[in-house]
């Protein structure tokens, strides 16, 4: 049976440096049969592009006039692709060696195989988890999401306590495998998100159709996190709170909508509270802006097809993750799921 068609699909903005410091290790590192590597660059207005072209002329280069953002930009430059799988990985993403064999065999053995991410680990701490994904994504019964090795602002050391291949509720858009039958199926990722939150959405869509979501420890990418946005930057907590609420609207049953809103908007205002005990008005202007939007332009979104309750699907925690985190002391995965 011939290989599966991989490609690596590595999107840029102003990215350059980061490209050079991370680019080396991709190319090193994905020597796989049937793979390559494509950069898409996002209209750039420093040297990127020239870079790729001088020192990486193996990769293919496809330049955008204009920043489609992160979901955009993937959707328009897989649009008409033909590989049977693509990795979606971000420039400051790393990856370790022999990181592709573990996925892509975890992708081919699985018959309702959607999407799977390595494990996240810290560029600059290695003895540490990424933010951004660490080892696989879960939700609460309220959709706020937290993963195995990462609760909230708590990053866990990475001492093998989630070294076990599983099934998650979504997988991290810094290194995300996913099946192209899968991709066109959920329909891509949302445009309107256009960057954070983005690739829960697509899983969730995915996981209503059918399809499994997994993390695979056994491949490792090391992640820079924040080149787009720091943690620090009031447009990303706007992203994160307008498009939360849109990914709820979006992919709840009807009857669930209303109730899970309420109970969503009262949690986002605690979290406004806490920013502003921070000295950090301009983040509390950034939520309140994003309720406004999300009250203004939600019936312009288009609702997924196939939608469930919530906690019907797998990697969902039945009880609120704000309560036990805040009030319970429960800072960590497997204090939420001992044993396991």
């Amino acid at each position: 049976m011939a290989a599966p068609k991989i490609e690596i699909v590595i999107l840029n903005y102003n990215t350059k440096n980061i490209l050079a410091q991370c680019l080396p290790s991709v190319v090193k590192n994905s020597v796989y049969p049937n793979t390559s590597i494509v950069v898409v660059d996002n209209a750039s207005k420093d040297d990127s592009t020239d870079y790729v072209r001088t020192h990486f002329p193996e990769i293919e280069l496809i330049e955008f006039s204009e920043n489609y953002g992160f979901a955009g930009g993937y959707n328009k430059a897989l649009e008409h692709r033909t590989a049977d799988y693509f990795i979606l990985l971000n420039s400051d993403a790393e990856p370790a060696e022999n990181w592709l064999e573990p996925l892509i065999k975890l992708a081919t053995n699985n018959a309702h195989f959607g999407a799977a991410q390595p494990k996240i680990i810290d560029y600059n701490n290695r003895t540490k988890f990424e933010y951004a994904g660490a080892s696989g994504g879960y939700l609460d019964r309220y959709g706020f999401p937290f993963c195995r090795g990462r609760i909230f602002g708590n990053v866990e050391k990475d001492q093998g306590q989630y070294n076990k291949t599983q099934e998650v509720f979504w997988a991290t858009g810094a290194a995300l495998l996913v099946s192209a039958e899968a991709w066109k199926k959920a329909g891509g990722l949302d445009p309107d998100f256009f960057a954070h939150m983005e690739e829960i959405d697509l899983c969730w869509r995915m996981k209503t159709l059918g399809y499994s979501i997994f993390v695979c420890p056994e491949s490792t990418v090391f992640h820079i996190g924040g080149a787009t946005l720091s943690n620090q930057n009031p447009k990303k907590t706007y992203l994160n709170f307008r498009n939360s609420l849109l990914m709820l609207y979006k992919n709840l049953p009807n009857e669930a909508i209303s109730k899970k809103i309420i109970q969503r908007k009262l949690f986002d205002g605690l979290a406004a509270m806490f920013f502003l005990m921070q000295g950090k008005p301009k983040h509390v202007i950034q939520i309140w802006k994003a309720h406004k939007y999300f009250e203004k332009h939600k019936s312009k979104f288009i609702q997924s097809k196939q939608r469930v309750p919530l906690e019907t699907l797998s990697g969902v925690l039945p009880e609120s993750l704000v309560f036990g985190y805040f009030f319970r002391g429960k800072k960590t995965w497997s204090d939420w799921y001992k044993n396991q």
